[in-house]
């Protein structure tokens, strides 16, 4: 679970593995975009089925907690993902602001005690009602994730979730995309008009040993979502003066959008604070269509992924496939062609044909001609230099909108469009003739301009790919933020700092096909 705070940014950046990371920046000043933000905070939380697990394993839930913790830490390391705070529920920290916060509900009247009774899933660790349930082979199993449920009956605590009915649809109809895609959002609106039962938010300490405490009352353990919520809580500072509070947005699995599109802010308005001010929900992936399971055998190890197709080639398809609304399908040959169709062979050959020797003979980012442009070259590079100065506006849109498919793919139909002007004004004839130099320096810096673009919108997809363009080019990691996209400056009569800059002398192999 991902939460994010944008304080005084302007933009936002998005980048993704397997689940989705937000990255901001402030615009007036100089941070690499994807890298380097210390006014980001986005925080981890694991809702783990601790105790089952860690007695199937024969060990100890602390023991068994540290190991499945480090091996998240070990992927993200190896992702590339960088978090400004990794939270883990046990920290005492947490445990502090997890009893403050439920003693600040029980003084404001939100929590009493009662004998309470239900269908329980404890897969999903939660009560279900019978709207959410279906019979299966002579049992009763979750309608949304098909595990099964038992009747429970005991004494826990109960917060009062029916009396914030009104003030949850306030809070979902109170500003545009409050929760999206609207999908989501309209599923939370039918959960809604079904009515909202009060909340068992305690488990009986002799059935549940793992957790935390309720304060004065050591025979309850604290439910897990109200605990595992409250970490977002306890890394904003919660609740010493001044703590950072509401979150921009939060980041979330279609799987956990009832704990935190319901569940969430009724915590958080029943303690009189602000719920987040976003939520972007996505769908989850499937592997040839269908649902990833142990049983089955079928599920992807994101470790073996990168070790196979590298990290920003799984980053890659991972946010060039994934649709936000629907489940995205996980395809080995489909992978395999979007990779070397797009890396390799649209951004690839494009830095190639740019950088050649044999073409670019000064090793420079060329000097732009305009009397040559107006002359010979403006009708046809006219669309593509159209295409490159609408595409830092267009991406951030779509990049926002959570449609990182959509943001990927004008960028790489630019890129597409740069190979074919380059097709067509052939630079490797004209560089065989002195007399075509200008006009070879202004074909190639029509390319070199659009890859640098194309390079700095994709450093939250592909990191690495994108400093390996942007390097070649020569541009500076203090000339890879926002305020750094103006387009074609030389075009539009303006000084352009990159004309003339020397070309990394390494030979560069931006993605080797995948055989």
């Amino acid at each position: 679970v991902f939460c994010v705070y944008n304080q005084v940014s302007d933009y936002r950046y998005i980048d993704m593995f397997s689940r989705y990371r937000y990255a901001e920046y402030k615009a007036n000043e100089r941070y690499t975009i994807g890298t380097n933000m210390p006014d980001m905070n986005v925080y981890f939380s694991f809702r783990l089925h601790i105790q089952q697990a860690a007695l199937a394993n024969n060990e100890d839930p602390a023991i068994f907690c540290e190991r499945v913790s480090l091996q998240y830490k070990d992927v993200f390391k190896m992702a590339g993902i960088s978090y400004t705070d990794f939270i883990r529920t046990t920290e005492e920290r947490h445990v502090k602001v997890v009893q403050h916060f439920w003693q600040h509900l029980d003084n404001r009247g939100f929590i009493y005690k009662d004998r309470y009774q239900g269908w329980y899933c404890s897969s999903e660790e939660s009560f279900l009602p019978t709207s959410q349930l279906k019979e299966d082979l002579g049992k009763m199993v979750s309608t949304e994730s098909g595990q099964p449920v038992e009747w429970t009956q005991e004494e826990n605590y109960m917060f009062r979730l029916s009396k914030l009915e009104q003030d949850i649809l306030h809070w979902l109809n109170s500003g545009d995309k409050v929760l999206y895609p609207s999908n989501f959002c309209q599923l939370v609106k039918h959960w809604i008009s079904e009515g909202l039962p009060d909340l068992s938010i305690s488990r009986d300490r002799f059935r549940l040993k793992w957790g935390i405490p309720v304060p004065n009352d050591n025979t309850q353990t604290i439910y897990v979502w109200l605990d595992a919520l409250l970490n977002y809580l306890t890394v904003a500072g919660y609740p010493i003066p001044g703590y950072c509070w509401p979150p921009d947005c939060h980041v979330i699995g279609k799987d956990i959008l009832r704990f935190h599109a319901l569940y969430w802010p009724a915590f958080l308005i029943a303690a009189g604070l602000e719920p987040p001010r976003h939520i972007f929900c996505h769908s989850h992936w499937t592997v040839e269509n269908e649902k990833m399971s142990k049983s089955k055998g079928n599920v992807v190890s994101p470790i073996d992924s990168m070790k196979h197709y590298t990290n920003d080639g799984l980053r890659y398809f991972l946010l060039r496939e994934a649709v936000p609304y629907n489940d995205a399908n996980y395809n080995e040959v489909k992978l395999k062609r979007i990779l070397n169709s797009e890396l390799a062979d649209t951004l690839g050959n494009l830095l190639s044909r740019c950088s050649a020797p044999s073409v670019n003979k000064e090793q420079v980012f060329p000097v732009f001609d305009y009397q040559v442009w107006d002359q010979c070259v403006a009708t046809e590079g006219k669309e593509i230099v159209e295409s490159v100065c609408s595409l830092p506006e267009t991406v951030k849109d779509h990049f926002l909108e959570g449609n990182f498919h959509h943001g990927v793919d004008v960028i790489m139909n630019c890129a597409r469009q740069a190979n074919l002007f380059i097709q067509n004004q052939k630079p490797w004839e004209l560089a065989k003739s002195d007399a075509e130099k200008s006009r070879l320096n202004t074909v190639l810096y029509v390319a070199m301009e659009t890859l640098r673009v194309c390079g700095m919108l994709l450093q939250p997809v592909v990191p690495c790919l994108s400093d390996q363009i942007l390097r070649k080019l020569g541009v500076t990691i203090q000339e890879r933020n926002w305020h750094d996209l103006t387009c074609f400056s030389s075009i539009f009569g303006n000084k352009d700092n990159f004309e003339g800059r020397p070309l990394q002398k390494e030979k560069t192999i931006l993605f080797t096909r995948i055989k």
